[in-house]
């Protein structure tokens, strides 16, 4: 789960250096793409096995 929360900072980050207002976390978790959430778990499954 910490791996959604970095990429939600970094969204939230983005949003507040161009003046927009971020979704809400969970909103932003149920609107990730399937190719989103395949990365993620990638990203997540790299990141054990160091």
């Amino acid at each position: 789960m910490i791996h959604y929360e970095e990429g939600y900072s970094v969204y939230v980050e983005k949003c507040e250096q161009f003046g927009l207002e971020p979704v809400n976390f969970r909103y932003f978790v149920n609107m990730l793409s399937p190719q989103q959430l395949l990365a993620y778990y990638n990203y997540a499954i790299e990141q054990e096995m160091k």
